[in-house]
């Protein structure tokens, strides 16, 4: 074989095949792999705490913009003011300054009459995520979770790296304290950088301050919006708003004495899941199945209770702390199983028809106003109601666009978030045409309308943590829709009369108009006067007077 051939045959007779010849440019060297151990991995790892967690994730909490970071601002800490006196009995007094400091910095103040804050606490109420008294109580109240106002004092710290100031006097005869609080996000606690005692004039309440990144607007969806529509809602509350341009807003209460105090309730067992139920029996103080039942829940009497465990095929002595998965899991299908009471439903602290009209009154002119409350309903056993309102063909409101809509949850204006609200859902669901509007499909109606919608719970299913628009349970919109169509049945009276009315107007202009001409056909075939042909014609028309009232 010739030396140039590309192959050749090896010793076992096989052809091989030749080496390529050297090409003269180095080859890349290929990249060596580094395997990690199970321990090198484990040294990466480490516990996430929730401020540290929200401040990666600060939109979920609603600062997911400068013109909203201040709205979520005021609207968490006007919440707590309202809370914090309606729940101590006095009739609230709020006071909100909004200073400008450069064109992206704003200083935010709250100041309430409410019955102030115990020193030992008022680090951990500002400067710790999920602390508070509200997460772990069934009871209707604006804040839920314990994460608003300690959210606005993490967010103002991360974009100005200011502390929260806080002053607090709890009574005429106690001093007040001022702090100012920062939040170790690494462990979620807070960090007290200043407490001294200062000199307050109010006899008791909270005074908060914070600077933060921001910008301000006017409009629906800005703080302007948020304070009017607070001030609807809320019509005991007196308010007084300072804008950042120092323009002065007064919003004098309407209502002088406070709303019926919701109650606290027990959950009700049809609302709780087979997990928290296995962890209630292992909580529980109680001695036996049957006091478990009956102390930890609500609606379940000793009979009920005996039904529940003897359909779970347990003892009503049996103790709920030896209970297992097996026995929690029999548990939890004999409760669904067994016929109980609703959850109470006078728990609950709706605004009130008669409210509710005063409250649009004052902020809304219009020629009609129309309100209905609904009686409590339930949804995953935690009870809710029902109110809407409307006022028709005011000044201002132009007939060919889409109605105004204003949404509340507990008192409180949803301003973002509204096509997926079951509000809006559920208005657009409505044959709004039937009441006399204009309707396109899939739309909200069109007309001069400012319409109102409030959901009272002791728990709303907000869709995030930035309670910006309610879930859709099927239980919630059908009770908005049957709300939503009481309010227009009395608008589609109105309207209807008015147009009756506009009608027969109309038939009585055009008699009085031909009127005269009556009497001229009237004199020419009785052959009468013309004195008597003007008494004929007077009469007619006082007639036609009486007709028009």
């Amino acid at each position: 074989m010739s030396g140039a051939a590309a192959k050749k045959v090896t010793a076992g007779g096989r052809r091989a095949a030749a080496k390529p010849a050297a090409t003269g440019k180095a080859r890349k060297a290929t990249p060596k792999v580094v395997r990690l151990t199970a321990a090198d991995m484990a040294e990466k790892q480490r516990e996430i705490s929730v401020s540290e967690f929200f401040t990666k994730n600060r939109h979920l909490l609603g600062f997911d913009s400068p013109a909203k970071a201040l709205l979520t601002t005021v609207k968490e800490a006007v919440d707590n003011a309202l809370d914090a006196c309606e729940e101590a009995g006095i009739l609230p007094d709020l006071l909100l300054e909004i200073q400008e400091v450069s064109e992206t910095r704003y200083r935010v103040a709250v100041q309430d009459n409410g019955p102030g804050i115990v020193k030992a606490q008022v680090p951990k109420i500002f400067g710790q995520l999920l602390y508070g008294s509200k997460f772990h109580r069934l009871r209707q109240s604006r804040g839920q979770q314990g994460i608003g106002i300690s959210a606005a004092a993490m967010y103002g710290q991360l974009t100005t790296g200011r502390p929260i100031t806080v002053v607090s006097k709890p009574g005429p005869k106690k001093p007040a304290h001022r702090f100012d609080i920062q939040i170790d996000t690494r462990r979620n606690t807070p960090v007290v950088v200043a407490d001294h005692e200062v000199e307050w004039i109010p006899e008791h309440g909270t005074r908060l301050e914070l600077e933060i990144e921001a910008t301000y607007k006017k409009g629906r969806h800005s703080v302007d919006g948020y304070i009017e529509q607070t001030a609807i809602a809320n019509p005991h509350a007196s308010l007084t708003y300072v804008d950042p341009k120092g323009e002065r807003s007064e919003y004098p209460r309407v209502a002088h004495e406070l709303p019926k105090p919701p109650q606290e309730i027990k959950p009700h067992p049809h609302g709780v899941e087979l997990g928290i139920l296995l962890k209630m029996l292992h909580d529980t103080k109680a001695k036996n199945l049957r006091g478990f039942l009956t102390g930890e829940f609500s609606r379940v009497s000793p009979a009920a209770a005996d039904e529940i465990a003897k359909t779970a095929m347990l003892p009503p002595t049996y103790a709920p702390h030896k209970a297992a998965r097996d026995q929690a899991e029999s548990l939890y299908k004999a409760i669904q199983a067994t016929k109980l009471m609703a959850p109470p439903s006078n728990v609950l602290s709706p605004i009130g028809e008669e409210l509710l009209l005063e409250g649009l009154r004052k902020q809304v002119d219009a020629k009609f106003f129309a309100a209905t409350s609904r009686s409590p309903a339930v949804y995953r056993g935690n009870p809710f109601c029902v109110e809407a309102a409307l006022a028709y063909g005011g000044e201002g409101m132009p007939g060919d666009e889409l109605i105004t809509m204003l949404r509340f949850a507990n008192r409180v204006p949803l301003l973002y978030q509204q096509s997926a609200c079951a509000v809006t859902k559920s208005v657009v669901q409505t044959n709004w045409k039937a009441y006399g509007l204009q309707q396109s499909r899939g739309a909200l109606p069109t007309g001069p309308i400012v319409l109102m919608v409030h959901i009272a719970s002791v728990w709303v299913p907000f869709t995030s943590e930035s309670k910006e628009s309610v879930a859709s349970y099927p239980e919630i919109m059908k009770e908005i829709k049957l709300a939503l169509q009481d309010v227009g049945r009395k608008l589609g009276i109105f309207i209807r009369r008015g147009i009756r009315e506009a009608d027969e107007e109309k038939k009585r202009s055009y008699i009085e108009k031909y009127i005269p001409h009556i009497g001229i056909a009237l004199q020419e075939i009785l052959k009468i006067s013309d004195k008597e042909r003007d008494k004929v014609c007077a009469t007619l028309k006082t007639t036609l007077e009486r007709s028009r009232t």
